[in-house]
């Protein structure tokens, strides 16, 4: 801006150079980078589930050889994620490929000139739920988890019922 004298005041409408503001975008929310679309995602960072790995065997080590005890709890929390994190990658890859095998199955129908049906939610859910039940039946872990399903069943209606003070 131009220098101006002290003495006289400002003219109310001054010419002021305009500052161009910088405007920061967000990717995750702009269009334009794309649309978010898990399989190409999944393809194209593969290459860290190897770095995961061996992230998780440098941690196994470090844990083995640790004398500390807080160190060696704060590894054995970090491992626990670690694993908890890949299961729940194996888990949601589990899910897309079912998905897909049901798309492929809805277009070879269409192909046939049948009518598409299509899986409401709920019932989707009890498909996973007698798939879980069967898995844990197999592997011999079903009664475990039934009994700790019943005990957090338990804990909430304990929760729901009137206390035994207000009556």
């Amino acid at each position: 801006p131009l220098e101006m004298s002290a003495k006289k005041p400002a003219p109310f409408l001054r010419q002021v150079v305009s500052v161009t503001k910088q405007v920061y975008r967000d990717p995750r929310f702009d269009d334009l980078s794309g649309e978010y679309k898990p399989e190409i995602f999944m393809k194209t960072y593969s290459f860290l589930d190897s770095i995961k790995k061996q992230e998780k065997e440098m941690v196994q080590k470090q844990l083995k050889k640790c004398r500390n005890t807080e160190q060696k709890e704060k590894l054995q929390q970090l491992l626990n994620r670690m694993t908890q994190q890949e299961q729940a990658q194996k888990n949601q890859q589990k899910l897309r490929e079912k998905e897909l095998a049901w798309k492929r199955q809805r277009r070879e129908l269409a192909k046939q000139g049948k009518k598409p049906f299509f899986l409401k939610t709920s019932d989707k859910r009890k498909l996973e739920l007698a798939e879980k039940y069967t898995e844990l039946k197999r592997s011999g872990k079903l009664e475990s988890f039934l009994s700790k399903k019943r005990k957090r069943n338990a804990i909430k209606d304990k929760r729901r019922l009137p206390s035994q003070k207000s009556l």
